[in-house]
């Protein structure tokens, strides 16, 4: 194919990728109700399923962890705030459930560019890529969500001071962290193709090792109560998607070096 050629194709795939994201859009922003109240201010709710698990097996280990037990208030205080911010919600609630098919149109764009047997390690890649995406939301949405919002939302730095949290505040909270959680959870393929060129190597994640560890106890005690058990549920997940991700590195390495042997 000669240059124009490919900018052609290249075209029809945004083409469609664009359709698909605005048909989306269009169902989401009339499903208005069931996304904001089922979905996106759920987890402001004190009986909310995370904060009663942490009350249940805090009973069960004779710990304090339960949260949530405010009800919070949410103010809109811009004009168009609720329109725009309706709007913003429908499109990236459209950009989450096309993910699978965006990754497809990536793919089918550069497939025909790979070699066979790239084709072949690469295969599966968008099925694997979109579950990983979709763990990544479930976990901080269950997970992350809720602790952030308990901390953010009944955080003082004088009794003095009142927390109210406007609409786009809590939206846009929401959505980045959820976003972020799946983005990161897409770290397995991310390894896979940087192992691939020769750019990560098990060795450095290895070496690395203890810094991420680290980094996600972090992360973990600012977000999460002030109990171990809580800094650990949040970190178990994340150190086991590093540990399978060096995993993955160790996969590649050794088909790598086992092809240049051969």
């Amino acid at each position: 194919m000669s240059f124009w050629e490919h900018l052609e194709e290249l075209r029809w795939h945004l083409v469609r990728s664009v359709i698909i994201l605005l048909v989306l859009a269009i169902v989401a922003f009339i499903m208005r109700k069931f996304i904001f109240d089922e979905i996106l201010l759920a987890p402001k709710d004190p009986d909310f399923i995370t904060y009663r698990a942490f009350c249940a097996i805090g009973r069960w280990l004779s710990l304090d962890l339960c949260m949530g037990t405010v009800p919070m208030e949410i103010v809109n205080i811009q004009m168009s705030g609720q329109f725009m911010t309706h709007v913003y919600v429908s499109l990236m609630a459209a950009v989450v459930v096309a993910v699978p098919y965006l990754l497809w149109e990536i793919w089918s764009f550069i497939r025909p560019a790979l070699l066979p047997n790239e084709k072949k390690y690469s295969r599966g890649a968008v099925v694997f890529s979109s579950l990983l995406f979709i763990l990544g939301m479930l976990f901080s949405y269950y997970l992350i969500v809720p602790l952030t919002i308990n901390f953010f939302s009944s955080y003082q730095v004088s009794a003095a001071v009142t927390n109210t949290i406007t609409l786009s505040s809590y939206i846009s909270t929401v959505v980045s962290v959820t976003l972020a959680c799946g983005l990161v959870f897409e770290l397995p393929i991310i390894v896979f193709f940087l192992t691939k060129v020769g750019i990560l190597t098990p060795s450095f994640m290895k070496k690395n090792r203890k810094y991420v560890l680290i980094i996600l106890l972090t992360i973990a005690a600012i977000i999460t109560p002030p109990d171990v058990f809580s800094q650990i549920l949040v970190t178990i997940p994340l150190m086991g998607l590093y540990e399978f991700s060096l995993f993955v590195s160790l996969w590649v390495y050794k088909k790598k070096a086992a092809k240049l042997a051969g």
